[in-house]
């Protein structure tokens, strides 16, 4: 009878805490899996591309499938931009997260942990890029639509399909892309 108590009064106090635990889990799971791998960005090409997109102070700097955050949290080092890090990888969000803090920049760049493809888009002065041809093309629509003209759009590696970019650049064999959107 003890045994049966004892174990009754242990469920009773460890469920909820058991319950929290899952509901935690579930909350910080992407909502679907990520569309790419992760691959760092060299920091050649990190400084390539902002200094194409001639990233200020003034600029807000949205990375759309992040990483380790190493894009905006350069912008906001070396040129006091602010910066947004969108990623649906919770490793990669607890990555950025770290690296925020590291590099004491919290005042300065905000993660988000979430789809890019349902991000709002239109606070970006500047947005880069590393996914895959197929989701440059996919997201271009979203571009064009929620993005203010003169919004600066930077792509390692892969362009925009039909949209030709102003700048194409080598960069220590890897291709970099810039557009701007254009007015309406």
């Amino acid at each position: 009878m003890r045994t049966r108590l004892l174990a009754l009064a242990l469920t009773i106090v460890l469920l909820p805490g058991a319950t929290m635990a899952l509901a935690q889990a579930a909350a910080q799971a992407p909502t679907r899996r990520p569309d790419v791998i992760f691959v760092p960005t060299p920091e050649a090409v990190v400084e390539a591309m902002l200094q194409v997109a001639n990233v200020t102070k003034n600029d807000v700097v949205y990375d759309l499938g992040c990483g380790d955050g190493r894009i905006p949290i350069t912008a906001a080092k070396k040129y006091g931009a602010r910066g947004v890090c969108v990623d649906i990888d919770p490793q990669r969000i607890e990555e950025i997260t770290a690296n925020v803090a590291k590099n004491n920049v919290g005042d300065r760049v905000r993660v988000i942990h979430g789809d890019l493809f349902e991000q709002d888009l239109s606070g970006a002065s500047v947005i880069t890029l590393y996914l895959l041809p197929s989701l440059n093309v996919k997201l271009m629509p979203k571009l064009m639509k929620e993005c203010k003209p003169g919004t600066r759009i930077v792509s390692q590696s892969f362009d925009m399909g039909d949209w030709k970019p102003e700048k194409e650049m080598d960069v220590d064999g890897r291709k970099v892309y810039y557009w701007t959107i254009p007015k309406r």
